[in-house]
């Protein structure tokens, strides 16, 4: 699971006993509330369909898959179906690709969710095995499902964007700056993402 409420409000008061930037803007909008997604193949199956369309779309897909291969289906029972079904549900040849990929390998106990490498690059490149499921969506997905503390998503803008206003830089600072500029946050950067998106829809007044 993620990083529960009671981990993030110790996390944050870590950080703001030693930056008094993020001390501040703590007392001004508060603790972040948790994000937290399940374990397993799932949640990055969930990735993969809701990628490039609208929350609605990929609702809609995700319930005509379910209907089709059953609430508790596993990646052999997707693996199972073929292209015209799996178009029927709503996945296109490319979405297609990426959730053989995902099935394959974890079939093939390449990718195993219950036994990710400790170390968190490590983690991130087994994941980043698994087409369509680039850094940011293994990074969010190590910060949402399994609480991993010190994960930093640097490609995300709003991350970006919230470290931009907290440092009170010109511009946004692009993937590189952002995870370098996130050093300064560690072993704490999992709790400080959550903030930052937190800290990006609460802009001072």
């Amino acid at each position: 699971m993620g990083l529960t409420a009671e981990t993030i409000r110790r996390e944050m008061d870590a950080l703001a006993a030693k930056d008094k930037r993020v001390g501040d803007e703590l007392a001004r909008i508060g603790y972040p509330e948790p994000r937290i997604r399940d374990r397993g193949y799932k949640t990055l199956l969930r990735t993969i369909v809701g990628q490039q369309v609208s929350v609605a779309a990929a609702s809609s897909m995700w319930n005509k898959l379910e209907a089709e291969l059953g609430e508790d289906f596993t990646p052999a029972c997707l693996l199972s179906r073929d292209f015209d079904t799996l178009r029927a549900c709503g996945l296109s040849r490319q979405k297609q690709g990426y959730a053989r990929s995902l099935c394959e390998l974890v079939e093939a106990g390449e990718v195993d969710f219950e036994a990710l490498p400790s170390g968190d690059e490590d983690a991130i490149e087994t994941l980043t095995q698994i087409k369509g499921i680039g850094r940011w969506s293994a990074e969010i997905y190590l910060l949402f499902a399994e609480g991993r503390t010190d994960i930093w998503p640097a490609g995300d803008l709003a991350v970006q964007e919230g470290v931009k206003r907290l440092l009170e830089l010109d511009e946004r600072p692009q993937e590189k700056e952002t995870r370098t500029l996130g050093e300064q946050w560690q072993p704490h950067r999992g709790a400080m993402a959550i903030f930052t998106w937190h800290f990006y829809a609460n802009p001072a007044l």
